[in-house]
């Protein structure tokens, strides 16, 4: 009788132990949405050797930096950008903090890139692209775009789309946006 008890004992402990461990939280993957920061365009005083692929700003240098010291903590893996020295440019800081190389991709076909980056839903990445891809980007992923990027002034967006259910925020980062077309 006293073997039957220390085998119901140890089977109950051992039920009791499995109930206690914890169970790992389902693993999601975020993907990071930006336009490139400030380029040096026209109107700057800089000489720019190819004004089809200028250069970052001194501001757009600063918001790279801000970007960086926001995402070194996230889990990415995969940082990407298209082909241009501004988006490049603004991918750099990050990539050098984290030790890892920008992927290139190809702008004209976001949906390839999307498809890609969803196939493997649980990564947390970051994409640095236009005004005029970034938004769409977003809505290839599942999320949403929100209203058009203001292309002349608006570098602070930051879209964090979850590649598993679709769902999206726009952050603000750096210097902030004011749009001159409204009081506010």
């Amino acid at each position: 009788m006293a073997t039957g008890l220390k085998f119901l004992f140890v089977g109950f402990l051992g039920f009791v132990l499995a109930a206690c461990q914890s169970v790992p939280a389902p693993e999601t993957g975020t993907a990071y949405l930006v336009r490139h920061a400030e380029k040096v365009t026209a109107g700057d005083a800089m000489v720019v050797a190819d004004p089809k692929d200028p250069p970052l700003t001194a501001a757009g240098q600063s918001r790279a930096e801000v970007l960086a010291g926001m995402l070194e903590g996230e889990p990415i893996t995969a940082i990407w950008s298209s082909d241009y020295k501004r988006t490049r440019d603004t991918a750099a800081p990050l990539a050098d903090l984290l030790n890892l190389e920008v992927q290139i991709y190809d702008p004209s076909d976001l949906e390839g890139l999307a498809a890609q980056l969803l196939a493997n839903p649980n990564q947390t990445l970051l994409v640095v692209g236009h005004s005029n891809t970034t938004p769409q980007l977003a809505e290839a992923l599942g999320g949403d775009g929100g209203t058009p990027i203001y292309e002349k002034i608006e570098y602070d967006r930051l879209y964090v789309v979850d590649l598993n259910t679709g769902t999206s925020e726009i952050r603000r980062f750096g210097a902030p946006f004011i749009d001159p077309r409204t009081d506010e």
